[in-house]
């Protein structure tokens, strides 16, 4: 029972063990690899349904652009005064906003008075958008050489923040500096590299530095998570955004009779940006390796817009998934399920998990972290409890075919080892057998008459014999009892025919004891037995000390009776049955009836019967 216990309770400690192992592995790059693999390829399933918002469009500063400006304006980057001139086309357009996604940093000496032009039309527009760079400085060099944050002017100052903190900023040229309406294009990948993610401020020193995408949805009133990042909805490249080439607009503008449509932009967030290889603003996303930087701030806006991030649950949810998968498994395997069945059960819980999951993220915009829990809670688990499982059972056949060979023909023991059986589910068993009892008459006389090994040696002579044949007719040998020997049938495995086996047994066993009285020659007329069998119920099982020895055996009034009917064929005959036996035999043999019959340790006669071996 202890043994039966710790059994069922292992399954149970190995989850925990597996479980502590997963909480480790879900840190190790390798693993969440394989979870980011799975959430891309469900990103780019969400990206198929959503097209991009097209109130969001891209000038685009493509390759036939650079070649097609050389001519007038000289190789990028060129003057400022094009994009003074540019954003004062535009805004005749009255568009919502317009977002730079290309850096102005330094004065051009040689166009100051282009920097200065471009300076003040930008300026004049409140919708006019450009991007800063925070730096990855030293903390010292941060602190003492950095930008104070409390000039920045839109930097959000958080609690317990240094109210005198500077940060190492690349920010625009003053005049565009000071406008107030600059944000962080900061954009930072997972640790595979790939970007899924785009911060809505960056943390310097407790001071919150708005991103360019988040300061743009604050003017133009989009709600903004207090989240220090959102993970972003994808649109797949076949539903991009519409992206306009700049040398298309920018010399449209400039034509008296523009040919583009007047309002095309109007109430429309431009971002001006490139996608021109060769200027480096490519990046690596769920969509590909070689996608737009302009594109991915123009996906932050569309989200922040729309309202269309991917909401994602707390970091407690894959350890607890991870929890609940394992009690499942666990709790099959110490049911005792076959692995086969547990395996193809989770197969099917498997695909359910990953097919729910991807319901969740298309059509939930919910991203659930579901592969560590499947793979360490899951199948790594399966994995070693299976082994587990194969080892106990490897051990069982042995233990079982140990057993039983002293008891049962090979070949029964081969078919009990492929059924499965073991100790436990032959053990206890209440069942209808039929038990057979042969002792030798006349020992004693044979013994005064031969050496002790003499008589040994022909007591294992006969035994083998006998034990040939009651294993040929399906028996189990119970044991040896000085010189008797018991037997039955009906256990350890089913035989409708039990009492027909031993009685055929008998006989055959009847007819060995003649032709071996033959051999032993001279010795022989000293050599006879008594057959006794009775067929009912009987408690059947491994009797005995775990410890030390268990065989397996029946107990019970069957076998009493068994035992006491071969003692009264002394004086009457070599074989007599019971009336059970008779019963269940009288249609393959006849019988002759010797009544009666007082039994020792029996109140009641007990009728007795003699087969004949004539069929009827």
């Amino acid at each position: 029972m202890i043994a039966k216990t710790a059994r069922r309770r292992t399954p149970f400690v190995l989850a925990v063990i597996v479980w502590i192992v997963a909480l480790v592995a879900s840190q190790w790059d390798v693993v969440s690899r394989l979870d980011n693999l799975y959430l891309d390829w469900n990103l780019r399933r969400l990206a198929e349904r959503f097209p991009p918002d097209p109130a969001i469009v891209m000038i685009d500063i493509d390759e036939p652009t650079l070649e097609a400006m050389v001519p007038e304006y000289g190789r990028y980057p060129w003057s400022r005064a094009v994009f003074g001139q540019l954003v004062e086309g535009l805004a005749r357009q009255q568009p919502a906003a317009i977002v730079f996604d290309i850096l102005f940093i330094d004065p051009q000496k040689e166009h100051v008075a282009d920097d200065l032009f471009f300076i003040r039309t930008a300026a004049a527009l409140p919708y006019v958008y450009f991007p800063m760079v925070r730096l990855d400085a030293p903390e010292p060099a941060d602190r003492e050489k950095g930008f104070p944050l409390k000039n920045l002017g839109n930097a959000r100052r958080g609690p317990g923040a240094d109210p005198e903190a500077r940060a190492s900023l690349l920010l625009p040229m003053p005049g565009l500096a000071q406008t107030g309406r600059i944000g962080t294009i900061n954009v930072f990948a997972d640790s595979d590299g790939v970007i899924r993610r785009y911060p809505l401020y960056l943390d310097a020193y407790g001071w919150h530095i708005p991103s360019l995408p988040a300061r743009v949805a604050q003017d133009l009133g989009y709600a903004v998570a207090d989240t220090a990042n959102i993970m972003l909805t994808w649109h797949g490249p076949a539903k991009s955004y519409t992206a306009v080439s700049f040398f298309d607009v920018f010399t449209d503008l400039e034509r008296r009779r523009p040919q583009r449509p007047r309002d095309e932009f109007r109430g429309k967030i431009i971002i001006i940006g490139t996608t021109a290889s060769g200027l480096h603003d490519l990046k690596l996303t769920p969509m590909g390796a070689n996608f737009p930087g302009t594109e991915v701030l123009a996906t932050t806006l569309d989200n922040l817009k729309n309202g269309a991030r991917i909401h994602q649950l707390a970091w407690w949810v894959a350890p607890l998934l991870t929890g609940i998968f394992l009690s499942m498994l666990a709790l099959a395997f110490a049911r005792g399920m076959s692995v086969l069945t547990i395996g193809v059960s989770w197969l099917g819980v498997t695909l359910a998990v990953a097919i729910g999951c991807w319901a969740a993220l298309v059509y939930s915009r919910l991203a659930i972290p579901v592969v560590v829990p499947l793979v360490f809670g899951g199948w790594f688990y399966y994995l070693l409890a299976s082994l587990r499982a194969w080892r106990l059972e490897r051990q069982n056949r042995q233990r079982v075919t140990t057993l039983f060979s002293r008891f049962l023909d090979p070949r029964v023991v081969a078919d009990l080892v492929e059924q499965g059986e073991t100790h436990d589910t032959l053990s206890g068993q209440k069942r209808e057998i039929t038990v057979l009892f042969s002792d030798i008459q006349g020992f004693t006389a044979l013994s005064e008459r031969k050496s002790a090994p003499e008589i040994v040696e022909l007591l294992n002579r006969y035994f083998s014999l006998q034990v040939e044949i009651i294993f040929r007719h399906g028996g189990t040998l119970d044991k040896y009892i000085g010189d008797a020997i018991m037997a039955f049938w009906g256990a350890p495995t089913e035989q409708p025919d039990h009492a027909l086996r031993a009685l055929a047994c008998a006989r055959e066993m009847e007819q060995a004891l003649i032709r071996f009285k033959q051999q032993v020659g001279p010795d022989g007329e000293y050599f006879d037995v008594g057959i006794g069998i009775h067929t009912g119920e009987a408690v059947v099982g491994f009797i005995g000390s775990p410890q030390h020895r268990q065989d397996y055996t029946v107990i019970g009034d069957t076998v009493n009776t068994a035992s006491r009917i071969e003692g009264a064929t002394r004086g009457r005959c070599r074989i007599l049955v019971s009336a059970a036996v008779r019963d269940a035999c009288q249609t393959q043999y006849t019988f002759v009836d010797h009544g009666l019959v007082k039994l020792k340790g029996k109140e009641s006669e007990v009728q007795l019967y003699e087969p004949k071996w004539e069929s009827s």
